[in-house]
């Protein structure tokens, strides 16, 4: 099984992990059964940026974009090249290196 290894988080995931994940699941469902707490406001319906990621390493093995998730990202904090959502990365059967950013656009979690 493909391995996706987690970069440190200082809230997520202090120490980083490395996750066996079975191709086809998304890495929202990795992190998040593997008891790492990333942020999905719209539960994983590709409606918010909040479970952006940066794919380090393998963003080539992923799936294919698709235009909401396109239009989605220029919105998410931080963006970069190799930005997606996690909830539509879709892992395959090569290892992924992901990164979470340090913020999220979040209302609902902000201090007002």
């Amino acid at each position: 099984m493909p391995i996706v290894k987690v970069l440190p988080h200082a809230e997520y995931c202090p120490q980083g992990r490395s996750l066996e994940v079975a191709p086809g699941t998304s890495v929202c469902e990795a992190l998040l059964e593997n008891g790492i707490p990333i942020e999905h406001a719209c539960d994983m319906s590709c409606a918010c940026t909040t479970c952006h990621v940066v794919v380090r390493e393998g963003f080539a093995s992923l799936n294919a974009m698709d235009e909401a998730e396109e239009d989605l990202l220029d919105r998410a904090w931080g963006l970069e090249p190799d930005s997606r959502l996690s909830c539509q990365a879709i892992v395959a059967q090569k290892d992924l290196t992901v990164e979470i950013p340090k913020y999220s656009i979040n209302h609902a979690k902000e201090n007002h």
